[in-house]
């Protein structure tokens, strides 16, 4: 990853520094924008513009870690999708590509695995980032909003967790995580996984 400079999403952060911890992302600088802009798409556009302006200061080699599918949805115009908005950013001498994933939990596990795991249920996925950064990425959301989306999701809540992140928290914010799951009104289960997807699906952006 040497060279490359990384915009993404702020829910992603917790995975992102532990590969820069590991050495992976040693070298790479990385922009994030606010969690939870999903919500805000105005926003996302301005944030995700701003954040690729200031990364093409630093290289030439960008890559952008969003979802392609329900990450930025213009309700007035369908075609302006994430990669619409990427693709305004492109100018000779850069190289702006995005991450190969459909959402943030399809980078740390694939549609097949999730299938395996949800095992004919719906499941809500949850990320490290979704719990850190909840009442950002639940702006706004009361508890009627919450009783109309979650509990139809008979498989509860699964944490796809590549950090070993459940167990601290649960013991060092027990209340905070037992409130979260309350007002979802679904049980939260972890799934330990690695973080070797996220990695493969960075290193498929690498370009000669």
């Amino acid at each position: 990853m040497q060279g490359y400079a990384i915009v993404a999403c702020g829910t992603m952060r917790p995975e992102l520094e532990r590969l820069k911890e590991e050495g992976f992302l040693k070298t790479a600088k990385i922009f994030y924008t606010t969690p939870g802009l999903h919500q805000e798409p105005p926003e996302l556009a301005r944030q995700l513009d701003l954040q690729i302006s200031k990364a093409k200061k630093s290289s030439r080699k960008i890559i952008v870690v969003y979802g392609g599918k329900f990450c930025y949805i213009n309700i007035n115009d369908p075609y302006d999708n994430i990669d619409a908005l990427i693709s305004r950013q492109q100018e000779e001498g850069y190289t702006i590509s995005r991450i190969q994933a459909e959402r943030c939990f399809d980078m740390l596990a694939s549609s097949e695995e999730r299938e395996k795991l949800a095992a004919g249920s719906k499941v809500w996925w949850l990320t490290p980032g979704w719990i850190l950064y909840r009442h950002q990425v639940f702006k706004g959301w009361d508890k009627a909003q919450a009783n109309e989306n979650f509990p139809k999701h008979d498989g509860g809540a699964i944490l796809l967790d590549g950090l070993d992140f459940f167990n601290r928290y649960s013991l060092e914010h027990t209340e905070e995580l037992l409130d979260f799951s309350d007002w979802m009104a679904l049980p939260i289960q972890p799934y330990n996984l690695s973080l070797e997807r996220l990695r493969t699906l960075l290193a498929a952006q690498i370009k000669e």
